[in-house]
């Protein structure tokens, strides 16, 4: 009983039986989940999956068909303005003034949402810091880089220290640096005790960032849990490929009869293995390969990961 009161209290947001319609076509279909304080926790799905739709209904954008949303004990809809105080959204469109600094565009948006005085000046001072952003908080933002402006765009959103923050596809069209700049920002976060949800069609930042992930495919919740309990529904098989040439047809008939070894698949210039625990079996496997006669060149451990779940849940690859 003590440890269901704990999780009651840590809660910021539930989610239950959301549906959201438009005409005859149903974008989210009965999606519930919640979230606790110091949670990352991602929504994973391909574009047009609903994750836009799912955010835009959480942070009272838009109205639900049917379920309820509720955020800090407080029922969540558009006209719930006092509740929304609790949350920092943070779209993918961009929302900041080009010519104004980042500084001033966080004085700005901060006057906005409630701040003034030494307390705007002292938080904007450490969202800057957060956001990596102090060294060129004087600079015009129209200068910055589109990585640069992204962060600055989660700034502004963190500004008054909501409950919960939202965070859409936030690395969408940045260059390689700059996303991995902004997902070390979004990983700064959990320290702070902030629930976050975030959206993405990344599976790398889905496993990086969130603590758990939703699989989100036409508007529906596939599997939901930590990385690794959904990487057990697909059976938790590793893959070997073992590469080389001599006798393959020898090595293949050899290592099926390996315990452990599930599968075996190939031709001439290579095998693919599917096996349990591939680390461990690495050892035995090459070995064997050896003694049937196949001289191998290269052996790769390709391990499940969310775009091996997505395509066991859906029949389809993640970005298709």
């Amino acid at each position: 009983m003590t440890a269901e009161v704990q999780t009651q209290k840590a809660q910021v947001l539930g989610v239950k039986g959301l549906v959201k319609r438009y005409g005859d076509h149903t974008v989210v279909d009965g999606v519930s989940f919640h979230i606790e304080a110091g949670e990352t926790y991602g929504l994973l799905g391909p574009n047009g999956a609903g994750k836009t739709t799912i955010i835009s209904m959480v942070a009272g954008l838009i109205p639900a068909d049917s379920g309820s949303i509720e955020l800090v004990g407080s029922a969540m809809t558009p006209a719930s303005t006092r509740v929304k105080g609790h949350i920092g959204l943070v779209p993918q469109e961009l929302a900041i003034y080009p010519d104004l600094t980042a500084k001033e565009n966080l004085l700005f948006f901060g006057r906005l949402q409630g701040l003034s005085g030494q307390e705007l000046k002292g938080r904007t001072a450490e969202v800057l810091e957060l956001i990596g952003l102090a060294d060129r908080a004087g600079e015009q933002t129209k200068k910055f880089s589109g990585g640069m402006k992204r962060r600055l765009n989660i700034g502004i959103g963190l500004l008054h220290r909501p409950t919960l923050l939202i965070l859409d596809e936030p690395t969408v069209g940045v260059d390689p640096q700059s996303r991995n700049s902004i997902l070390e920002s979004v990983e700064g976060l959990a320290t702070e005790g902030m629930a976050v949800l975030y959206t993405t069609h990344y599976m790398e930042e889905a496993e990086r960032l969130c603590d758990r992930i939703a699989i989100i495919d036409e508007g529906k919740i596939q599997a939901e849990g930590t990385r690794n309990q959904l990487v057990e529904l697909t059976g938790g098989v590793d893959r070997i490929d073992l590469h080389g040439s001599g006798n393959t047809s020898a090595a293949a008939t050899a290592l099926r009869q390996l315990p452990g070894v599930q599968h075996v698949d190939g031709g001439a210039s290579g095998l693919a293995l599917t096996v349990h625990n591939g680390p461990g079996l690495l050892a035995p496997i090459v070995a064997e390969a050896g003694r049937a006669g196949m001289a191998l060149t290269s052996v790769e451990i390709v391990r499940p990961d969310l775009e091996s779940v997505f395509l066991h849940l859906t029949g389809k690859a993640l970005r298709d």
